[in-house]
């Protein structure tokens, strides 16, 4: 979106990706912003791309922290509309509570939204959340840590775990590689999430309807926890909507008018 009519400033989309990923994940839907005119800002959560952090303890704070500074550094004045995909949904309240009222619409695409005060955890399909809450006790008996794996052993394995079509072979090696596909922290997952930080921010939620990691019912429910859902917009896709339809994700953003 650029500058409209009247002299209104533009807003930023601000784009955070989710777990495993980096700022890359969003290089197939940034050509299609830049065709707009809009300005945005992909973020690299801590422990990519040179950002130092200790996987094992970094937190929701300490990614607020980080794309608060990036912002900073990197985003014009104005409005900003904050877009998560997935796990990166669990910074957005902490990032519009630190911008004094800068952001002006949040876009949250499959995104994690737990109750107020909830984890991540407990958006995580039974089995996952089960599991994962039982690895990460034992590690911490265990004085250990776990991190979540980077490149998959065997790429194939990646071509239909997302949901929606298998994907293509260049789609594929989109999502497998090292630059984008990194190990990450499980250690956020755990961490309090509080929604009431952005009760004042209309929320569009894009619901992909053949999710396999986080069922469409699970993201339908997630839209209704959030103060202000003013929009749900349902996409006949698999979790990776921004890489298999930049286009449409484009059109959803250019549909947001802060």
């Amino acid at each position: 979106m650029g500058a409209e009519a009247g002299g209104a400033r533009s807003v930023t989309y601000v784009l955070v990706h989710g777990g495993g990923s980096t700022a890359r994940f969003w290089d197939r839907l940034l050509p299609h912003l830049d065709a707009r005119h809009a300005p945005a800002v992909a973020v690299d959560l801590p422990g990519r791309h040179g950002k130092p952090a200790d996987l094992a303890t970094l937190s929701v704070d300490d990614e607020v922290a980080s794309v608060v500074e990036d912002l900073a550094r990197l985003a014009p004045e104005g409005p900003l509309v904050v877009v998560a995909h997935s796990s990166g949904g669990l910074v957005v309240p902490g990032v519009v509570a630190a911008t004094g009222g800068r952001v002006a619409h949040i876009v949250l695409i499959a995104a994690l939204v737990p109750e107020e005060g909830g984890c991540g955890i407990d958006c995580m399909k039974p089995h996952h959340r089960d599991g994962l809450r039982a690895s990460f006790e034992q590690a911490q008996r265990e004085g250990r840590a776990i991190v979540l794996p980077g490149v998959p052993e065997d790429p194939e394995s990646f071509r239909r775990t997302y949901g929606g079509d298998p994907l293509e072979n260049d789609t594929l090696a989109f999502a497998v590689d090292p630059v984008r596909c990194v190990p990450d922290t499980v250690y956020h997952y755990f961490q309090p999430v509080y929604w009431s930080l952005a009760a004042q921010v209309p929320v569009t939620y894009v619901v992909n309807e053949r999710d396999r990691p986080i069922p469409p019912e699970t993201q339908e429910a997630m839209a209704t926890r959030v103060p202000r859902l003013v929009e749900t917009v349902r996409l006949d896709c698999g979790h990776l909507s921004p890489v298999t339809h930049p286009d449409r994700i484009a059109g959803i953003l250019g549909a947001v008018h802060p």
